[in-house]
């Protein structure tokens, strides 16, 4: 017979949820690993603020603890058991992290973060716990803003698609680069056309539904498969259409006009019809109460908890104290280049530049042929890493970083490639020529440029690393399209008229 309940009794251990004991540890765990990278959580949160291509990522966090209490049942029979050996596998992602660091890469310092995370969650919740909540714990990386580097591929698969639709459809058509062109005008296919967000807001919303409508590994893999291809040949046909649309209307500035609206639209019918053919698979149905199994009871000591979130934390940290030490050895350049010279043609003009306080930078103003333009550049620590270089190149270029960005490197007509990016926008109109010298030499952004900077910021280098952005001395605010298309000839016509600019600009950065 079953005792009788006394009033305001205490509970006993083996009544109390064994959960209740781990919630304290776990979010210790969190916050100390959220304080050790702040930087890389701020840095996330201000692209989510800044890019539309990430603004679903303020979802990822409600999204977690729904999925997390939509399966409260099934995790409440599961009993926690932390495993504190599980600490040392935060060892190898510290490794990783810091190479991501040297390297410059913030997505994979960012990626780093939330594996942390999941190690946390992994010793504290113990195996079979965490088993149980896997998919809603990794859908935490839709926290890192990834895939920007997909962007050329993604214009190169438009462009494709664009290419042979309009051979098909018998509409002449010439192509160059991103750059089509028919009788009614000329479109380009620049990194918001390239149909980036639709496919990451896409895989999101894929993952989201698979998790919750399956159960079968094969069905929820099937489904987010559908969902990354789905968009890819998608947005080719938006991009065809949309041109389609400028040959009926006889203008291809009324066809772009309201080209991201015609977008959203059409994701939106995109993601629709992805559903439809999902429902008739889904898995979904709620289990019989009956057959719920009973939760589970008992108790948990706190302390392995605690254990292991101290030790996650620990290690990683490791990572930022290294990095820390190698920063405290690098100097600041002291000798930053004072004034460029183009040649006989172009002279130096005064003119009232803005006060920097930014250590290494400078500006100039050059008028030649009777057209003037504005130097800015900046150098850096022979010890800094690629991630502080692209941070200064971002920093000289962001009047122009917006959604109808175009990109090019300047061609050369002979020689080895050049290596300044041509970049302009139309909404607000800019334009500007954007290189990068390492070891003294002028260098295109990649993966040999970051493990070049990752070596010379633990061995040291001879020269200073240094941006520089030229931009045609304008007032931007009134300049229209075909202005602005002007300045960016006269960018190409400065910088081919001086091939030898390139080898001096890397002289001036050699220490002295």
């Amino acid at each position: 017979m079953n005792a009788p309940v006394i009033a305001g009794a205490v509970p006993s251990r083996a009544d109390v949820p064994p959960w209740r004991n781990i919630v304290a540890p776990l979010c210790l765990g969190v916050v100390l690993i959220c304080l050790v990278f702040y930087q890389e959580a701020a840095l996330a949160v201000q692209t989510w603020l800044d890019s539309t291509a990430y603004n679903h990522c303020f979802l990822v966090v409600p999204i977690t603890l729904y999925l997390l209490w939509d399966r409260k049942s099934e995790l409440a029979a599961v009993a926690p058991a932390p495993l504190p050996a599980a600490a040392l596998l935060a060892v190898p992602v510290a490794i990783v992290w810091l190479m991501a660091e040297r390297l410059g890469i913030m997505e994979g310092r960012q990626l780093a973060v939330i594996t942390f995370l999941q190690v946390l969650f992994l010793g504290v919740l113990g195996w079979r716990l965490y088993k149980a909540c896997l998919g809603p714990l990794l859908y935490l990386y839709f926290l890192v803003p990834f895939g920007e580097f997909l962007t050329p591929r993604l214009q190169d698969v438009t462009t494709w698609f664009i290419r042979h639709g309009l051979a098909i459809l018998g509409i002449p058509a010439y192509i160059d680069g991103y750059i089509i062109e028919i009788p009614q005008g000329t479109f380009f296919v620049a990194e918001a056309c390239a149909g980036l967000r639709f496919l990451i807001a896409s895989i999101a919303f894929g993952v989201l539904y698979a998790l919750m409508m399956y159960r079968s590994p094969v069905r929820r893999s099937l489904f987010i498969v559908a969902s990354i291809i789905v968009p890819i040949i998608a947005n080719g046909f938006r991009g065809l259409g949309i041109v389609l649309l400028g040959w009926v209307l006889g203008s291809a500035q009324a066809a772009a006009a309201d080209h991201v609206l015609y977008g959203w639209i059409f994701f939106s019918a995109v993601i629709l019809l992805l559903i439809l053919l999902g429902l008739p698979f889904r898995e979904d149905t709620l289990p019989d109460e009956a057959s719920l199994p009973e939760p589970a009871r008992g108790h948990v000591a706190p302390g392995p908890g605690y254990a292991v979130s101290f030790g996650v934390a620990v290690i990683a940290a490791l990572g930022p104290a290294i990095t820390m030490g190698l920063a405290m050895a690098g100097t600041m350049p002291t000798t930053a280049p004072l004034a460029f010279q183009f040649g006989p043609d172009c002279a130096t003009v005064p003119v009232a530049t803005p006060v920097t306080n930014i250590p290494g930078s400078g500006t100039q103003r050059i008028v030649c042929n009777g057209i003037a333009f504005d130097l800015y550049w900046q150098a850096l620590s022979p010890r800094a890493t690629a991630g502080a270089l692209m941070a200064a190149r971002r920093r000289l270029i962001r009047p122009v970083l917006t959604e109808n960005l175009a990109e090019s490197w300047l061609s050369a007509d002979s020689g080895p490639p050049r290596t300044w990016r041509m970049m302009h926008a139309d909404d607000p109109a800019y334009a500007v020529a954007v290189g990068l010298w390492v070891d003294g030499a002028p260098v295109r952004p990649g993966l040999t440029m970051r493990a070049r900077m990752a070596l010379d910021s633990l061995v040291g280098s001879q020269h200073m690393p240094l941006v520089m952005a030229i931009v045609p001395a304008l007032a931007w605010d009134t300049v229209d399209r075909a202005r602005m298309l002007d300045a960016v000839a006269d960018l190409k016509a400065l910088l081919a008229a001086h091939p030898g600019f390139d080898n001096a600009v890397g002289e001036t950065t050699a220490l002295r």
